[in-house]
């Protein structure tokens, strides 16, 4: 199926590894531009650099924390004006600071993963708004979690993770006169290289080995370009009556984690 984004400039956060470069590869095969934002200048440049590899794409890159909200303003100025303009935004970035239990927790570190997922979404879309009026509308996707629609741990991630299934809800209903769309995609355990739950596997083989056989009615975890092939589709103009779901992407996963509390 064309999706139609062929032409279309799209800024993705979090865009150099893991399901945001998945989301990157996915909108490229479509036709589309595509500028990633990511801390690490060197991982970015790789990033590029495989995307451009897989074939004719355009490819924007800038560093940033997203957390700085005026470096992340000033990321999403460059990539627009290098692109031309945006159409559509995918808020990737996110993680959890610290232990992320409050029992645990460190000062501040709650506040600092709440700031690092929905605070980065929020600002994301703040900033990117001047580009996707003017170019007439758009599309946004929030990559939110299950984890923020079935507690487990760790508490300040699953927080954060349903405060941005909200944030889209509600944006969808803000935004709608601009012709935006915003949609949350929550997907469910993802492996990749270098991820969470591959470094967690390493550590903890036999509850991985546990977690693996009994939660994932497929026998698997879920993969990167599962979840980036429904955000394209959400961006496109075939979802183009879809604003303000929540799309779990988790392979009818039953418990979100393998963590325990402390």
């Amino acid at each position: 199926m064309d999706l139609g984004l062929s032409g279309s400039r799209a800024l993705v956060t979090g865009g150099s590894r893991g399901i945001g470069f998945a989301v990157a590869e996915a909108l490229a095969a479509e036709g589309a531009a595509v500028g990633l934002i990511a801390r690490d200048a060197d991982h970015l440049a790789a990033a590029a650099r495989r995307l451009r590899d897989r074939g004719p794409v355009t490819v924007a890159i800038a560093a940033a924390d997203v957390t700085d909200t005026p470096a992340l303003h000033d990321a999403v100025d460059a990539i627009a004006a290098e692109l031309g303009g945006l159409d559509h935004l995918v808020a990737n970035a996110g993680g959890t600071v610290g232990t992320g239990n409050l029992t645990s927790a460190g000062p501040d570190e709650f506040t600092a993963t709440f700031a690092l997922n929905a605070g980065h979404a929020a600002e994301l879309i703040r900033s990117g708004l001047p580009h996707l009026r003017a170019a007439g509308g758009g599309a946004v996707v929030i990559i939110s979690s299950i984890t923020g629609m079935r507690p487990a741990p760790r508490t300040a991630y699953a927080a954060a993770k349903a405060a941005e299934i909200h944030l889209a809800a509600t944006a969808a209903q803000e935004l709608a006169p601009d012709r935006i769309r915003v949609n949350a995609v929550s997907p469910g355990s993802i492996m990749f290289p270098g991820g969470g739950w591959e470094a967690f596997g390493r550590q903890h083989p036999e509850d991985f080995a546990a977690f693996e056989a009994t939660q994932f009615p497929f026998g698997r975890l879920g993969t990167p370009k599962e979840v980036a092939e429904v955000v394209a589709f959400l961006l496109s103009a075939r979802a183009s009556w879809i604003s303000g779901a929540n799309i779990p992407v988790d392979g009818a996963q039953i418990y979100p984690s393998a963590r325990r509390f402390d």
